[in-house]
């Protein structure tokens, strides 16, 4: 089976959810660098970088990159629907995520960990570098909606594909939703019904909780 290195409310998420629409067996290890108790032997294994996700597949090969990871379940499992069957759609969709990966995700990182960027700096400019990333990250949210957009129910047509996973997942991260909402609803409104899907919507709920539920543990 497949093996996912991963972790609650990060990337990982959207390629269980691959997964999950593949129909394949797979089993998860929490694994993250940011979390001391987990399993972060193995992950620096399969990945020196350290990133998750991970995916260990079952013939023992290693694929890293969100993106990547994407495409490639989508050619394995055609029937799944992460990728278009139609050239036209399927190019449009590597397209979008390679631009949430390259434009999105990377700004993502640099909002995170300001100080791999400045050769250490002070928190002032920590500060700065954090904001001027938020502003560039939430400008690439905008040109995603205008440039994939659709009329359609979903990124990827009448089901969630593997665009939807991503940019559902990442848009969760450093304000990009409420500013979706308040700037391109529409974008914002395909992202709720991707998590709301009933092939997904456990999925979400587990990664990141609803208010009503997270207080209540």
């Amino acid at each position: 089976m497949f093996t996912l290195y991963g972790s609650t409310g990060s990337g990982s998420a959207a390629v269980e959810g691959a997964l999950l629409q593949c129909g394949a067996p797979f089993r998860v290890v929490r694994a993250s660098s940011w979390e001391a108790d987990s399993d972060q032997a193995a992950l620096l294994k399969a990945n020196p970088l350290g990133q998750i996700p991970t995916l260990q597949l079952p013939e023992g090969g290693v694929m890293t990159e969100s993106a990547a990871i994407l495409i490639h379940l989508g050619l394995a499992y055609p029937a799944s629907g992460l990728l278009p069957a139609d050239p036209a759609a399927r190019a449009q969709a590597l397209r979008g995520l390679v631009y949430v990966a390259a434009n999105c995700y990377s700004a993502i990182g640099v909002i995170d960990f300001p100080e791999r960027w400045c050769d250490g700096g002070d928190e002032a400019m920590h500060k700065a570098i954090r904001a001027g990333a938020r502003r560039r990250l939430h400008q690439c949210w905008d040109a995603f909606a205008d440039q994939f957009g659709s009329s359609e129910p979903f990124l990827g047509g009448q089901g969630p594909g593997a665009l939807d996973l991503l940019a559902t997942v990442v848009s969760r991260w450093s304000g990009a939703r409420p500013h979706l909402r308040k700037h391109r609803p529409a974008l914002h409104a395909c992202f709720e019904r991707t998590q709301a899907h009933p092939k997904l919507a456990a999925l979400f709920a587990r990664h990141w909780p609803p208010p009503a539920a997270a207080g209540g543990a």
